[in-house]
């Protein structure tokens, strides 16, 4: 670890703590040659395998650019793609897996899509998933109608147990 200060290679850590809910260590530093002292943020840098075999690092906004298309035209603010993105990232460093390969991501995106919009999360896996038919849309917009029913349902029995 260099010194930020005078850039000298020898440093010893004073105090180690994990931060960011267990997603990164928290070192606090002291320079062996100026003796100021540093903070720093260690956290696992996740990779995405892509399926021609190159690696690159996580882009949380790469994840989100191809989120923004299907969401074109919908009531989604930038907040919630944030919100959006940080729940991708949250979920694939939650794997414990350094290395992701670049279909994980798509896979994380559609949970927290469906629930933020339905019609961004039809346009989105329509794409992702590669639907080659309306039969294929039919099939996925059932699935919806199905979960959205089995919520009423769910949410119905509670009201009459609470009752």
């Amino acid at each position: 670890m260099h010194c930020p200060f005078c850039k000298n290679t020898e440093t010893r850590v004073l105090d180690s703590r994990v931060a960011d809910e267990g997603g990164a260590i928290r070192r606090r530093r002291a320079c062996s040659s100026c003796e100021k002292r540093f903070t720093t943020i260690e956290q696992m840098q996740l990779t995405v395998i892509k399926k021609s075999g190159a690696s690159e690092p996580f882009v949380r906004e790469k994840a989100v650019a191809g989120v923004r298309k299907a969401c074109k035209g919908r009531p989604v603010s930038e907040d919630d793609l944030a919100r959006l993105g940080q729940r991708v990232e949250d979920t694939l460093r939650g794997s414990g897996c350094p290395e992701i390969e670049a279909h994980q991501v798509g896979l994380a995106v559609l949970d927290p899509l469906k629930e933020l919009d339905e019609v961004a999360y039809l346009r989105f896996a329509s794409v992702y998933k590669a639907f080659e038919s309306a039969d294929d849309f039919a099939a996925e917009i059932a699935s919806l109608m199905a979960r959205t029913a089995d919520g009423e349902l769910a949410e119905e029995s509670h009201r009459t147990t609470v009752e």
